[in-house]
């Protein structure tokens, strides 16, 4: 380890589960290998040793304490079938992740398990709840060997992400089990790129090397760079966080001097494939065509050192291969998000050489499918965690009569967004809690979907605080601050521009509020500002205006400088609050929420 890295407590002897074969293989990598990287010890006369060994990488990425199975649309992905059509599979749920994991290493003499960051934060209620421990816990169970951060980590700041990794009860809510002391991850977060602004040191392990017979692979794990654009103030306090390339490429050179031949970099950031279908082909016509985004740009950078790169962030699924700064193409994978994939790939390990032979690498992504038998162990869990979390989680907060789509919309405006800003202008309009005229909610923060069908026992429609807390999990604090109307245009226009341009980051707006979004055209333009109304008026550029919107985007998070700069700031309510009060104001069981019409924007492509 590096003098930076900080010890890992000894782990308990590992069983080494197992793995399936028959992993589809990545065109652009197969290629012919030398007959002795095919020997494996037979068949040829002479009984010679194996010059490689097969060693077994499955991976997953942004699980976010998803330990049930998520509900609607946030529980399915994209599957093409043979006649070209994409269906949806019901998918994720530790229970079904534990079983596919031990299932997939048998037979496997070497495997690993790895992850890409966001294993917590932006929890559902029954991890949230309790700081993450329930979702800590499911993953020492699962075996998991090593896992990069990624921003969610942060969420609560260096301090909590330093007791996630080595245990003791929260500092302020203390033990939730009697007699029970929380133990921490028996895995290593790796944060080689977080650094602290007082010792310059990484404020966790920068990378580990995981060991087996004589083999040895490396892993280096970082998240954004631009963690502190989205994640609040204090969760990054104190912490500088450096360029992924950079900080990849310098450990991969200390890797190597230390002997440790093959590497992999655990990246927390991602990129967008041309298709949602988890089984797209992205290397057609040529290797990494079908992918885009910044995880591209930091895979051409990245040491021909590193062998394989998993990756995260963005939710998406893909098994890539994108060139290495010396032209050959080297596996970039993603396992969408909540579980509901794992990769499987097949490192060959060269014994003499103690490299991977990357002519040789294959991978492909799996669906956690749900028509499997449950691990036990994670039903016991779930059970016992759901226990504690009942009373809470169970109490009704209102009644819709159909799913009100967030996280799993297609369109720029959701309808979920809709609800969420129309709740916090409600909240915030009153003269005494702010005077609030138009609220503004980053698509972000909005984890989940609205569903009707029945989590539990409740019944169909009725939305309980636990499935409110899963849309709105950061529990963060309402702002209302002044914005002159060109302040108000500027934010709008953000959401296009800038640091969003390439990605475009729409916020969701309260009723009164309509503009016209035209993606034919580029960057600011793209909001045609002539069309900006609130209540039927032009925005006046000189006026006043006072803007309601959660604190996260009071700071100017996800790009939007021009929220940042507000006045006059009046703290209200936490955003979960003001709206389970709006669902308890507008809903009944007879007379039930519809969902928005989701029309404030016009969207022209």
């Amino acid at each position: 380890m590096s003098a930076t890295s900080h010890p890992q407590k000894n782990r308990a002897p590992r069983r080494v589960l197992a793995a399936a074969a028959g992993l589809a293989t990545v065109g652009a990598l197969v290629a012919a290998m030398p007959a002795d990287a095919h020997d494996r010890g037979h068949g040829h006369g002479h009984h010679q040793p194996s010059r490689t060994v097969d060693v077994q990488l499955l991976s997953f990425n942004d699980l976010h304490g998803n330990l049930e199975p998520p509900a609607g649309s946030a529980g399915t992905v994209s599957e093409t079938q043979a006649d070209g059509t994409v269906t949806s599979v019901p998918a994720g749920g530790v229970e079904y992740l534990a079983t596919s994991l031990r299932k997939a290493r048998k037979g496997h003499a070497y495997s690993v398990t790895a992850a890409g960051g966001d294993m917590v934060g932006a929890s559902p209620l029954l991890s949230g709840l309790f700081h993450d421990e329930p979702t800590i816990e499911a993953l020492n169970k699962i075996d998991l060997d090593v896992t990069a951060v990624g921003n969610h980590e942060f969420d609560e700041g260096a301090t909590e992400l330093a007791r996630l990794q080595n245990g003791g009860c929260h500092p302020v809510e203390g033990c939730y089990e009697k007699g029970k002391k929380f133990k921490g991850a028996d895995f290593p977060y790796l944060a080689a790129n977080v650094t602290s602004e007082k010792t310059g040191k990484p404020i966790l392990k920068p990378y580990t090397v995981w060991k087996k017979n004589g083999v040895k692979i490396g892993f280096i794990g970082v998240t954004l760079e631009g963690t502190p654009d989205i994640v609040t103030a204090n969760g990054v306090k104190g912490l500088k966080f450096h360029d992924e390339i950079e900080t990849v490429n310098k450990y991969a050179k200390e890797l190597d001097r230390q002997g440790v031949k093959s590497i992999v970099a655990l990246i927390h950031e991602g990129g967008a494939p041309a298709s949602t279908s988890y089984s797209y082909d992205c290397d057609s016509p040529g290797a990494g065509d079908g992918i885009s985004g910044p995880i591209v740009d930091i895979a051409k950078g990245i040491s021909p050192k590193v062998d394989a790169l998993v990756t995260g962030h963005t939710h998406q699924a893909y098994v890539c291969t994108v060139p290495d700064p010396s032209g050959k193409p080297r596996m970039v994978t993603s396992a969408a998000s909540f579980g509901k994939l794992y990769t499987d790939t097949t490192l060959t390990y060269d014994l003499r050489t103690k490299d991977i032979v990357r002519t040789s690498v294959k991978s492909a992504n799996h669906v956690v499918s749900r028509d499997q038998a449950k691990a036990t162990d994670m039903t016991k869990l779930i059970a016992r965690w759901n226990k504690l979390a009942a009373p809470i989680a169970n109490k009704p907060q209102g009644w819709i009569s159909a799913d009100i789509n967030g996280r799993g919309a297609t369109t720029p405006e959701l309808p979920l967004g809709d609800l969420i800003a129309d709740a916090q202008l409600e909240g915030l309009a009153p003269a005494d809690k702010g005077g609030a005229v138009v609220a503004f909610m980053n698509p972000g923060g909005i984890r989940a979907d609205l569903v009707y069908a029945a989590s539990g026992g409740e019944g169909d429609g009725v939305v309980t605080y636990g499935e409110a807390f899963t849309v709105q999990p950061f529990t963060n604090m309402m702002n209302v601050v002044d914005l002159t109307g060109a302040q108000l245009v500027a934010a709008l226009q953000q959401q296009v521009s800038g640091s969003n341009e390439a990605s475009p980051k729409i916020l969701q707006i309260s009723e009164g509020l309509t503009y016209t979004l035209d993606l034919t055209k580029s960057g600011a333009d793209r909001v045609v500002a002539g069309t900006i109304r609130l209540n039927g008026e032009a925005i006046d550029p000189a006026k006043t205006y006072r803007v309601a919107m959660n604190e996260f985007l009071a700071g100017g998070g996800d790009g939007f400088a021009a929220l940042g700069e507000g006045t006059n700031k009046l703290v209200g309510p936490s955003d979960l609050d003001v709206f389970n009060d709006y669902l308890a104001a507008h809903s009944t069981a007879t007379a039930p929420l519809a969902p928005p019409a989701a029309d404030r924007i016009t969207v022209v492509r």
